[in-house]
């Protein structure tokens, strides 16, 4: 089995190549495969951790696409299934410069959301050290939340290291539904990695120190990081440990998507490898500043000596 596993929906995106041009203006496009748990998974290995991925697809052109994406990227495809009834999760992207880009999304009813807790009890779970869990599955169905909630038990009767994004998008039954599961969730994981932009939402706070005591009452949780955007991420420990770790100037943003994610592989990986916290807090810094200089959701993660040349330019070093 891998050191790191996540569920989620893989999604066949068609991006604009055209900034800041709205969707029924936008003519050309071209096609990627996203999904911000999937882009977890992507650049964990890429940084050279096994991953593996749970999810489902249809029998259709995007499901093979996607089972043949996600094998090139040697994640993981052992408990990504296929199904005949339902078909791949697909959508059309803006792409901005700036904020979240807007989506079209043809995600209702797909074959993900379809996708049962009884797989969950196939997962062999012996060598993971870390799972990465986001909030956006659970939104898709309550099929899904159901698997999800299954996955997250399963994690914690076995101690494993669990991360939460709450990652929210508009796909919930309500937003007050979102709300109260999303917080509830997040007491069920370990490290819970929220921006202060979801604060807002989630609690009624941008205060990022005010979302962190919110969340170190989880029931589990002994870490918070709140993503602070360009200023970097704020820390702080159910020890009482807090502090700012600054994030990295960037000249020219091509595309904003996937910087979360790639901060929440950054600390993942790093973590896997032994560091400190705040080294591993730096590294999704790092890692988020170089996807956003680069098109698609997940390009411009790095290779570990990639990652090491970026350090090296940036004169920084990690524990």
């Amino acid at each position: 089995m891998s050191e790191v596993i996540t569920i989620g929906e893989p999604i066949v995106t068609f991006c604009s190549k055209e900034p800041d041009v709205s969707m029924a203006d936008a003519l050309e496009w071209h096609k990627i495969l996203g999904g911000a748990e999937l882009n977890v998974a992507i650049g964990v290995k890429r940084l050279g951790h096994s991953v593996e991925y749970i999810s489902r697809v249809g029998e259709d052109p995007f499901g093979e696409y996607t089972k043949k994406t996600i094998a090139s990227h040697q994640v993981g495809t052992r408990y990504v299934s296929s199904d005949p009834d339902y078909w791949t999760g697909h959508q059309l992207k803006e792409l901005v410069t700036k904020g979240d880009p807007k989506t079209f999304n043809y995600r209702k009813n797909s074959a993900a959301c379809h996708l049962s807790k009884e797989v969950i009890e196939k997962v062999d779970l012996s060598d993971v050290k870390i799972a990465h869990m986001s909030g956006i599955f659970p939104g898709i169905s309550d099929t899904a939340e159901e698997t999800f909630r299954a996955l997250f038990k399963r994690l914690n009767e076995n101690n494993i290291l669990t991360t939460f994004d709450p990652n929210l998008r508009p796909l919930w039954k309500s937003h007050d539904y979102m709300v109260k599961t999303i917080n509830e969730l997040a007491g069920y994981a370990d490290i819970v990695l929220p921006g202060v932009e979801e604060g807002k939402i989630l609690m009624g706070s941008d205060d990022p120190e005010a979302i962190a005591d919110f969340y170190l009452k989880g029931e589990r949780t002994n870490t918070v990081i709140v993503k602070i955007g360009a200023e970097g991420a704020f820390v702080k420990t159910s020890n009482g440990d807090k502090y700012t770790v600054k994030g990295f100037h960037v000249d020219h943003i091509v595309d904003t998507v996937g910087a979360g994610d790639g901060f929440a592989l950054g600390v993942i990986t790093a973590l896997l490898e032994g560091k400190s916290l705040r080294s591993a807090v730096m590294r999704g810094n790092a890692v988020g500043a170089l996807q956003i200089q680069t098109p698609g959701d997940n390009d411009g993660y790095p290779t570990p000596d990639e990652l090491k040349a970026f350090y090296t330019q940036e004169g920084v070093a990690e524990d």
